[in-house]
């Protein structure tokens, strides 16, 4: 059992919660038993195939969202469509803890399928927040998946309950579901309900929408998150947030969604609706390319690695020191790192080793126990820094504390001198569009200069990828960096809290 997981269920079993459909246990709660908010946290996938008869597609669906995993470990889920008769298994875990060799077999085959892995950024963790959403309504069936976050969910959630909508979910993809099922009643397809839905929600989106005779995705007009399309060699057509989960499924990759794209798949074949594109300017978010999705995807026709590769080069570039090694903090670190080494011509080497199996299952010592938890995940190779002077390289810096115990770490194994380089810009704005960036309160960038980090956190130098040279990673533009900029695409949320809609209930119940 991991440690949130145990938390989770300490918390329910005190009071906090009930069994099935009742909250685990506030994010916050979650936290400060678990130590997490050191690092930035990924924020959901989503996974979609059509297959032309009847296949084995929860098995296949699994192994698209098992290479997903690195965007969400709250839960996961998969809803399977076997001739309109939906069958769905949805918990708290990882997608190998989740869906099991028993559970899978209990699955049908069918035609098409939805999948999620979650890490939400609004709503709570909870077996009631886990994706995909499904409803029944007057014009049959639907089960979505939803990746990003709605600026405007407050606002349209509210309009929904004045209207007499009842959520069961705490997360903004039932405001979603809603939306477009009450489109539906007067649209003449489910397609044009969605369609119609997108002129109301603003913010970050890619959905993947089962019914019982179609599946349907779509991309929000700013295109803030990933999404592609691929066919295997059976024929089946494939939808996922990023390109490695369509060839860990040995589909060859055709295109990347468009931003305001809907894609319509149904035994009649393709069809692209674009009445939304080109209606915003594109603004992918860059986070993706600096430490969200997997080094081996491509995203709007940037390979990640080679982003992350550029961002090495830019930093050494930008803030060149004389050093006798280059070092990536695994795993995040690592190409950015090479990128360094070949752009400085200093020699990189393997300077810190991850503990591969600390996982979910990992119990965090209690507040009594004298182990440090970065020391149980991260080694240092005592060859490799010993007596050297170190430049080591890492994605972002969030609190400190964790990058604080990693040049300790290295301090202990006789490193001479240790230069930190970051490849993004430090975060100094929160984020509103899917990325676990709430708060100023906790980032330590707002509250103490360059050189102040780097003394707090115990490096000879500190430096940051210069935000204006962001546009370099992709070539192709168009990127959101408001967590580092403040330049907001959208308008800002009134209400920023993650967990606003459980507060909202807490308040309801006294």
């Amino acid at each position: 059992m991991s440690r949130e997981i145990e938390v989770l269920k300490n918390l329910r079993e005190s009071g906090a919660g009930t069994a099935n459909h009742e909250e685990y246990g506030t994010r916050t709660e979650i936290h400060k038993e678990c130590g997490a908010g050191t690092k930035i946290h990924e924020e959901c996938g989503v996974w979609g195939i059509m297959a032309p008869a009847p296949a084995d597609v929860a098995h296949i669906s699994y192994y698209g969202l098992y290479a997903l995993q690195h965007r969400g470990q709250e839960s996961c889920g998969i809803v399977v469509n076997d001739d309109g008769v939906f069958s769905s298994h949805k918990d708290l875990g990882l997608v190998s803890e989740v869906f099991t060799g028993d559970v899978l077999s209990r699955f049908p085959r069918g035609t098409m399928a939805v999948g999620h892995v979650r890490y939400g950024t609004t709503g709570g963790t909870s077996r009631r927040n886990c994706q995909p959403i499904e409803v029944n309504h007057q014009k049959g069936k639907m089960a979505l998946a939803h990746n990003g976050n709605l600026s405007n969910a407050v606002k349209l959630r509210n309009g929904l309950e004045l209207s007499g909508a009842i959520f069961h979910t705490t997360s903004d993809t039932e405001t979603i579901a809603y939306i477009v099922t009450r489109e539906r009643l007067t649209a003449p397809s489910i397609e044009e309900a969605l369609s119609r839905a997108m002129n109301t929600l603003d913010g970050a989106y890619s959905l993947v929408l089962m019914s019982p005779q179609k599946l349907i995705c779509a991309r929000d007009p700013y295109g803030f998150r990933p999404l592609c399309y691929g066919k295997t060699p059976e024929g089946a057509y494939v939808i996922a947030s990023e390109s490695c989960a369509l060839k860990a499924v040995g589909a060859e990759v055709i295109r990347d969604v468009e931003p305001g794209e809907i894609l319509v798949f149904s035994k009649n074949g393709v069809i692209s609706r674009r009445e939304h594109c080109g209606t915003k300017e594109r603004k992918l978010c860059i986070f993706e390319y600096i430490y969200f999705a997997r080094p081996d995807s491509v995203i709007d026709g940037a390979p990640v690695h080679g982003s992350r590769l550029r961002a090495g080069e830019i930093l050494a570039q930008t803030h060149p020191v004389e050093a006798d090694v280059v070092i990536g903090v695994p795993d995040s670190g690592i190409d950015a790192a090479l990128g360094y080494s070949q752009a400085s011509g200093i020699p990189y080497g393997i300077g810190l080793i991850k503990n591969k199996y600390i996982g979910r299952t990992f119990i965090s010592p209690g507040q009594g126990a004298r182990m440090d938890q970065v020391k149980i995940k991260l080694s240092p190779v005592e060859e490799s820094v010993k007596g050297k002077r170190v430049v080591m390289v890492d994605d972002s810096i969030v609190r400190g504390n964790t990058m604080g115990r990693i040049v300790s770490l290295l301090r202990e194994a006789g490193a001479r001198e240790i230069h930190v380089r970051i490849s993004s810009p430090p975060f100094l704005h929160p984020c509103y569009y899917g990325t676990d960036i709430d708060s100023k309160e906790h980032l330590i960038a707002c509250h103490h200069s360059i050189g102040e980090i780097a003394r707090l956190i115990g490096a000879d130098t500190l430096g940051y990828l210069p935000v204006e040279r962001l546009g370099d990673l992709t070539g192709n533009g168009g990127y959101c960096s408001a967590c580092f900029s403040g330049e907001y695409p959208t308008e800002i949320p009134e209400d920023t809290r993650r967990d606003r809609f459980e507060q909202k209930l807490s308040r309801e119940k006294k």
